[in-house]
């Protein structure tokens, strides 16, 4: 047993989601959204230092000391797994731990909309959850992949870095890839799984001009492809994707993004008033015929006003859930209010207007 599996197992039991280890700093976790430091001696560099590489791969050790950074999971067996980044601070090395639960939770587990099951079983096209980081996409899509995984007989290939959620082939046959272990790069495992005969990928994180084009090919060319982007909204997000390329490719870029886009959830995360515990408020966008035709016109600022009367197709928007979560009295109004985008709807909620609100 790892000197720093110690941390983990008080980590798991607390409920935790976040370790953070810095050198020069007492241990800290991130309980229910809030950070608290653990009853423990402040760490040395070199005591850390010698505690992180213990449960390192070499190859991660070697890139760690050259970049400054690395990625990488690591698991204690019969608890959970963890995704590591190491970085180096003013004071040393650090590193923050979140922890992914061995179980991966059912839609039904979260309280997912029937649409997020139902894209699971989409023959072809791109899916994309999107939010900041720390919202719950990985979760999220790990239910999605788990619905797939459960009530359809095909072939599931995830690209992740590291990998998190781990599936066990169930109706579907599931392979599972890390950036900088099984393959290089995002970009060279999709262009490699087009010749592995996917029906599902998943793609863990959609960062640049390569990875985005490759994800839309695979979706074009008769696959179902799940991403993630770090985006705050749907219209935003279809901005993203169509703006990392350069300007005389976007005009096609539309035509093909509004032909394969199915779906789009924004997810953000809110901390529960009425318990222990975090709640998610999803916008959701379906790519009907009038989104599509929004995206080929170059019309994206209109895409709101779609969601907003796309109830009956699955559609909601971001305040709409906020307010849903606020209605419950699950969510403090200072938190919507916060995270919302039409501040004067939910100002009426709160106490006192806020000193920087100018609306």
């Amino acid at each position: 047993m790892a000197k720093i599996d110690a941390f983990f197992k008080l980590m798991f039991e607390q409920g935790a989601s976040d370790l953070h280890l810095v050198s020069g700093q007492q241990p800290i976790v991130r309980l229910h959204g809030e950070m608290e430091r653990i009853k423990y001696k402040v760490l040395e560099g070199d005591e850390l230092k010698a505690m992180l590489y213990e449960i390192a791969p070499e190859i991660k050790i070697k890139q760690f000391e050259e970049t400054g950074d690395v990625d990488f999971g690591y698991e204690v067996p019969n608890m959970a797994r963890f995704r590591a980044n190491f970085f180096n601070q003013r004071n040393g090395c650090a590193a923050v731990f979140r922890l992914i639960p061995s179980k991966v939770l059912s839609a039904e587990d979260l309280g997912l909309p029937p649409i997020l099951t139902q894209s699971a079983m989409y023959k072809k096209g791109l899916v994309l959850v999107t939010g900041p980081t720390g919202s719950g996409k990985s979760t999220t899509l790990a239910a999605i992949i788990d619905h797939a995984n459960k009530h359809r007989h095909d072939h599931i290939i995830t690209v992740e870095d590291p990998i998190e959620f781990v599936h066990q082939s169930a109706g579907c046959l599931v392979n599972h890839r890390e950036i900088g272990r099984h393959t290089k790069s995002f970009a060279a495992a999709l262009r490699g799984a087009l010749r592995q005969d996917p029906d599902i990928i998943l793609v863990g994180e959609m960062r640049d001009l390569e990875t985005i084009s490759l994800a839309i090919e695979a979706a074009a060319t008769g696959h179902l492809v799940f991403g993630t982007l770090h985006t705050i909204n749907a219209a935003k997000t279809v901005d993203r994707v169509i703006e990392v390329f350069p300007s005389e490719e976007q005009s096609q870029i539309r035509n093909t993004l509004a032909s394969s886009l199915k779906l789009v959830v924004a997810q953000n995360l809110f901390k529960r008033i009425d318990k222990k515990g975090r709640c998610a408020a999803l916008e959701i966008m379906v790519c009907t015929s009038a989104i599509s035709n929004l995206i080929r016109d170059n019309k994206t600022f209109q895409i709101p006003s779609i969601i907003q009367t796309g109830k009956k197709q699955g559609m909601a928007s971001l305040d709409d859930a906020i307010m849903e979560q606020l209605n419950k009295k699950w969510i403090s109004a200072e938190e919507a209010f916060d995270k919302c985008v039409d501040k004067a709807k939910f100002l009426p909620f709160l106490k006192e207007t806020p000193a920087d609100y100018f609306g």
